[in-house]
């Protein structure tokens, strides 16, 4: 039997391996969900060595400050409005081009991961990764490490735009379109610290709200789900697609404690790239507002409204000079669906929202004292908070 050449036998054996470090990297995922990144204590430690190395420290904004109205900024994106597949790389090859492009950000309250959005220094990351920060400072795959400045953030949407003191930077392709459930997903970060790491998995569901979390947050709807390992510190780092594009922007995951495994979602890089552009001409984002607050419906909440189904989402709060108000909506009625799509949960309510604009028409389809009736409402934008 002839033997294989030496080098084939290392091409296999390389390939093999690259196959067993994915299957294990996507299995270790664990630690607490979104914001609590790292023990505070190390990177405390991380901050103050940056410090003594000679770095200077950079002076966080409060949110939504002036932004520097200059020439603007031109992010390079990529569309496949010309119906050409784009080529997709190995993925090795997609870290080294993409990976110039990923950034850790670091303060005082902890750290998370960004992505280069223009070359003279405008770096997109998770509004939670700097909320409450004072000193920020970025740091770049070279290893070197410059102070950054809050420009404008929206926790709606739980993005933030930052000011790194550096130019000529490698700037990642943003992708305007959603990716294909089934694609290629390489989750890029610093996981606890760990700069510079890549996991990898497939794009498993788009659209997605993580149950739960309308309680606290409304920015954890739409979502590109993915099982990608992402865990504390990939916040605000980048979703990668076949062919090196950024599909989204890392902002959460699910822990092993919730019986999840490999459970990370991202933030579409349609909804980045609208966001950071209105974040940087005005310091805001112009989202659509219905004017109502919803709630899950529970078991309990169902028996007390005498409702029959439990799938819906509950009115409990008409604000009087809304959109809601002024179709007629109250609080008890239940949004069946809007548009003719379903919505079983606050977060599919939520979604809806999002994906919709200041100014459109749509009918909201719901049950008041178990008579099903359409209302058509026209949406506003959202007044300041």
């Amino acid at each position: 039997m002839r033997s294989s050449p030496p080098n084939r036998t290392a091409r296999v054996v390389a390939v093999l391996a690259v196959l067993v470090a994915l299957i294990t990297g996507a299995c270790s995922a664990d630690g607490s969900p979104l914001d609590e990144l790292a023990d505070r204590d190390e990177e405390q430690e991380l901050f103050d060595q940056a410090d003594d190395d000679g770095q200077q420290d950079g002076g966080g904004e409060e949110t939504g400050g002036s932004v520097d109205e200059g020439d603007g900024v031109t992010p390079t994106v990529a569309s496949d409005d010309d119906g050409a597949e784009p080529l997709q790389l190995a993925i090795p090859d997609i870290v080294e081009e993409v990976e110039p492009s990923v950034v850790t950000v670091l303060s005082e309250t902890g750290l998370g991961s960004g992505v280069v959005y223009a070359e003279d220094g405008i770096i997109v990351t998770n509004a939670h990764v700097v909320e409450g920060a004072e000193r920020l400072r970025v740091g770049f795959a070279d290893g070197t490490q410059v102070p950054a400045t809050l420009l404008a953030s929206t926790p709606l949407l739980d993005l933030a735009v930052l000011q790194a003191e550096r130019d000529a930077l490698p700037v990642a392709t943003f992708s305007e379109e959603l990716p294909r459930v089934g694609e290629l997903a390489i989750a890029m970060g610093s996981p606890l610290g760990l700069e510079q790491t890549v996991t990898a998995g497939i794009v498993s569901a788009l659209g997605r709200g993580i149950p739960g979390s309308a309680q606290s947050t409304q920015a954890l709807v739409d979502l590109i789900q993915t099982d990608a390992a992402i865990s504390p510190g990939n916040s605000g780092g980048a979703l990668v697609d076949g062919a090196g594009r950024v599909i989204g922007i890392n902002v959460a995951y699910l822990p092993p404690a919730a019986g999840a495994v490999s459970l990370g979602f991202a933030i579409p890089s349609p909804t980045v790239l609208h966001a950071v552009e209105e974040l940087l001409a005005t310091g805001d984002v112009s989202l659509a507002y219905m004017g109502v607050a919803p709630a899950s419906l529970t078991p309990q909440i169902a028996a007390r409204f005498g409702l029959e189904d439990e799938d819906g989402a509950l009115v409990v709060e008409v604000p009087s000079d809304g959109p809601a108000a002024e179709a007629g909506l109250e609080p008890g009625d239940l949004v069946t669906s809007i548009d003719g799509e379903e919505v079983r949960s606050v977060e599919d309510f939520l979604g809806f929202i999002r994906r919709s604009k200041p100014g459109d028409q749509v009918d909201v389809d719901l049950l008041r004292d178990g008579e099903e009736m359409t209302v058509e409402i026209t949406l506003a934008g959202r007044p300041p908070e």
